[in-house]
């Protein structure tokens, strides 16, 4: 049976206008697999896999070895349907268009008996004129969706080889002939699951005399002065007639107006393109997240006829200047990023898809993990190009909160077809995804690939094929990222950065290329090398450096039971997606740790070696600047429960690593290092005026005793890093035994005694330590729908993990060393905000695990 959908409502679209009647069709629907004629209840924005879910026609595919049942899906076509009322106002007017904002991937769409289209591209929208097909009373869509299996298997039985798509989990390697999230055929991190439906909103726009179809803030020049803007319109006059029609360009900076423009102009019937320049004095500044406020202005276009109003948009802008300076040097090529005038050094993560099944991707789980991102003091994200443009929810979230976003255009780790038709499909995707994103604030940059001119040139593809096919290959990367996409850059987002591919020209296995712009360093992963190797591999850029964890137990409880807990159970390995991941993680853990057996001591152990290892990287690139300027995490999130190099889980636990990440890229660090026979004290910093300030070294023992006590004096380095002091490594240990003591390091302003940095030192790995097994009390208090935990121990606690078994809470701290003496509070709150029901916490450190 159909059912009728009429949801009215209104709002902006990607191409419409705000006075656009926008009938939201995502009510209603059904589905059913080709040929059976079974109609089940769907859900739109989905997939067909959420639908099968929902039916308990699939079973969860994220439990146990489940990945397995659910490849079927990817071999059928499937049918959506629905069916909705137009009355005769709707009806009435003048031109009315069919949007889908996200089709995955080959469909038909079928409107009254008409094929409307054939897509196939999941990275672009359509808007489909329709006043024509529709007719007063009830319409039926039906969308079909082929199978992206059998629709290009034809294409590669007649290429004559297979592309080297290693992270295609599948005999046939296809991802690379389809515009599609190519992660979604499989990853070192990744679940198989090749979805289809639609997958972003579909709605009918009715509109009047002319519609803004795009509307771009081009920013000629901006300095704290001025402000110097071109308002560029394409404004369709969908009348068949000419129009005149006025044209008024506005804008504000917290609802007081900073300027505005007017003109008259005669629309011609189509498409026309309007230029408005605008001139703002005393611009307030968007800044990235550490440095100020990210301002951002209101600006608007209305368009009026007859002296009414038929159409207006509006955008969120923020006015500042981004720079990549990617520049011969006399070492090598430069590469950093320069935001109003200023060098900032980079601090930031990759970023995959937050969901295998990307509709459950919401605006609210976009606000949590950029919250996640800003408190961790980054200010920077890059957009990886095996995943997906994301939505403008992700970009409007970081313009708010001073996220810069280096955005890969969807090319990864494989070579990639260029025959005509394939570049087309690239075309309309780069033209229509740089159209939609370049107004943000937060888009620094455009990058054509993710490593693959480094796969070209360093991971056997030349000697595995023909030489006719290698040149096709280097052939096709070169129209691709040298010509296609540059171009489509500078005619539609002039100004804005294009690198053609990441890692520019370094790879991690040559030292001499590290000195050539961005780098992605896996020396501490398939090099199998200690973590101190990061600490003279430095690169001008990290743009890619990652260490494995499993996520917390309380994770793994989600898809595995008792009997699996294993290192190499078949659920584990299913969820173990690098092949010599289980083994490098304890490899690595029995450099600096005693290898524990039981496996949820292990889990416990490799999130605190994961936490600890890469702080050692971020802090060496910071130390290194300016000869280094960023250091980007792999990676940020997971897309599904698995053991992967995230410092956040699928269901937005931190790990470790988030929280270390989170005193590395502290404004100001206070960080010693042995370097040859002395201990140097550097100062990190990133604010941006220098002060006085005053750092107590204190040299004690597990037990609190003070050995040495004394001050040194200096002045805080703005937006840089400096020694700010050294001593004798022999000296600084004289008084005690390494393997039972530390250094307190506390560094104040010597204006107002405010703590800059609070830290402690090590002088050797944890397993070489005599730890004491301290009892932690611990108070708990309610608060506010919050828990207020009070921690505190006689003598040192490592690597203390406050373990609650409820998925997504907060902590504001974790996974911390508690001095000796020194209590500590800790606030727990709800994912969502909402109470917290009763908890029970459960204590963990270092020295329960093993005997030390």
């Amino acid at each position: 049976m159909m059912f009728l959908a009429s949801f009215l409502s209104f709002g902006t679209s990607v191409w419409g206008n705000a006075l656009a009647q926008n009938l939201f069709l995502h009510t209603n629907w059904e589905f059913s697999k080709y040929g059976s004629h079974e109609w089940l209840a769907a859900q739109v924005p989905g997939t067909v896999h959420q639908d099968l879910i929902a039916h308990d026609k699939l079973p969860d595919p994220f439990y146990g070895m489940n990945e397995k049942e659910i490849q079927w899906v990817e071999n059928e076509d499937w049918l959506y349907r629905t069916s909705f009322v137009l009355t005769e106002e709707q009806s009435a007017h003048e031109e009315i268009f069919l949007v889908f904002e996200g089709l995955d991937t080959y469909a038909d769409i079928f409107l009254n008996g008409a094929l409307l289209q054939r897509t196939d591209n999941m990275f672009v929208g359509y808007r489909i004129p329709v006043k024509r097909n529709l007719r007063k009373g009830e319409n039926k869509l039906l969308v079909r969706f082929r199978s992206p299996i059998r629709e290009v298997m034809p294409q590669w039985e007649t290429n004559g080889f297979d592309y080297p798509a290693a992270n295609d989990h599948y005999p046939q390697k296809l991802s690379v002939f389809t515009r599609k999230a190519p992660y979604s055929y499989g990853w070192d991190w990744g679940i198989r699951m090749v979805t289809c439906g639609i997958w972003r909103p579909v709605y009918l726009e009715f509109t009047n005399k002319a519609v803004v179809e795009d509307y771009f803030v081009h920013q000629k020049s901006v300095t704290s002065e001025r402000a110097e803007i071109d308002n560029r319109l394409e404004v369709n006059n969908i009348t068949g007639t000419v129009q005149e029609a006025q044209i008024k360009v506005t804008c504000a900076y917290r609802n007081e107006q900073a300027g505005s423009v007017e003109k008259t102009v005669r629309l011609q019937p189509g498409v026309n393109n309007l230029s408005l320049p605008l001139s703002i004095d005393s611009p307030h500044l968007w800044m990235p997240n550490g440095w100020g406020e990210a301002a951002l202005y209101a600006f608007e276009v209305s368009v009026c006829v007859d002296g009414k109003l038929v159409a207006k948009k509006q955008h969120q802008i923020g006015l500042r200047t981004v720079r990549v300076v990617h520049e011969k040097d006399s070492l090598g090529m430069s590469f950093y990023f320069e935001v109003n005038g200023i060098p900032m050094f980079a601090k930031g993560t990759n970023l995959i898809p937050s969901d295998a099944l990307l509709p459950r991707v919401t605006r609210e789980r976009y606000v949590r993990l950029l919250d996640d991102v800003q408190a961790a003091h980054m200010n920077m994200i890059r957009v990886w190009g095996g995943g997906i443009y994301e939505d403008d929810a992700f970009f409007e979230e970081a313009d708010k909160r001073g996220i810069l976003v280096w955005q890969d255009f969807m090319f990864a780790c494989a070579p990639y077809p260029h025959d005509p038709a394939f570049l087309k499909r690239v075309s309309e995707e780069a033209v229509y995804n740089i159209k939609r994103l370049r107004n943000h604030a937060s888009l620094a940059m455009w990058c054509g690939n993710n490593e693959i001119y480094e796969g070209l040139r360093y991971w056997g593809w030349k000697k595995k094929y023909a030489p006719e096919i290698y040149q096709q290959m280097l052939d096709g990367y070169d129209v691709l990222f040298r010509r296609l996409l540059p171009e489509k850059v500078k005619e539609f987002d002039p100004g804005r950065f294009y690198l053609e591919g990441s890692p520019y020209e370094a790879n991690w296995g040559r030292p001499e290329s590290w000195k050539i712009g961005d780098s992605h360093n896996w020396g501490t992963w398939y090099g199998q090398k200690p973590f101190e190797t990061l600490d003279t591999e430095i690169p001008r850029f990290m743009s890619e450096f990652g260490f494995q964890s499993f996520p917390e137990m309380k994770t793994i409880r989600t898809f595995a039971s008792p009997a699996d807990y294993d290192l190499e159970s078949a659920v584990m390995n299913a969820h173990q997606k690098s092949t010599i991941g289980n083994f490098l993680i304890k490899k690595t853990m029995d450099i600096y740790y005693h290898v524990p057996e039981k496996f949820e001591d292990l889990v416990y152990m490799g999130l605190v070696l994961q936490g600890h290892g890469m702080r050692h990287g971020m802090e060496a690139h910071r130390r290194n600047r300016p000869y280094c300027m960023g250091s980007l995490l792999w990676q940020l999130n997971d897309s599904w429960p698995v053991v992967s190099w995230s410092g956040i889980d699928y269901y937005g636990n931190w790990k470790a690593m988030h929280y270390q990440t989170r005193r590395a890229f502290a404004p100001v660090l206070i960080d010693a290092i042995r370097e040859g026979d002395k201990l140097r004290y550097y100062v990190l910093s990133d604010v941006l005026k220098s002060e006085k300030a005053i750092l107590q070294i204190e040299l004690m023992d597990f037990n609190g005793k003070v050995y040495r006590r004394h001050q040194v004096e200096g002045t805080l380095p703005a937006n840089a890093s400096a020694v700010f002091y050294e001593e004798d490594w022999n000296k600084a240990f004289a008084a005690c035994d390494t393997t039972t003591s530390f250094i307190h390091m506390t560094l104040r302003s010597d204006v107002d005694r405010r703590v800059l940095s609070d830290e402690v030192y090590y002088p050797v790995f944890a397993k070489k330590q005599h730890l004491p097994h301290p009892e932690i009390s611990c108070k708990i208090r309610k608060k506010d729908g919050a828990y207020e935990l009070t921690l505190k121990s006689k003598q040192l606690a490592r690597d203390v993990f406050v373990e609650i078994p409820v998925q997504g809470v907060r902590f504001s701290d974790n996974f911390f060393d508690l001095l000796p003496g020194v209590p500590k509070k800790i606030l727990v709150t709800s994912a969502d905000g909402t109470p917290l029901e009763d908890i029970s916490v459960s204590l963990h450190q270092l020295s329960d695990i093993v005997s030390f």
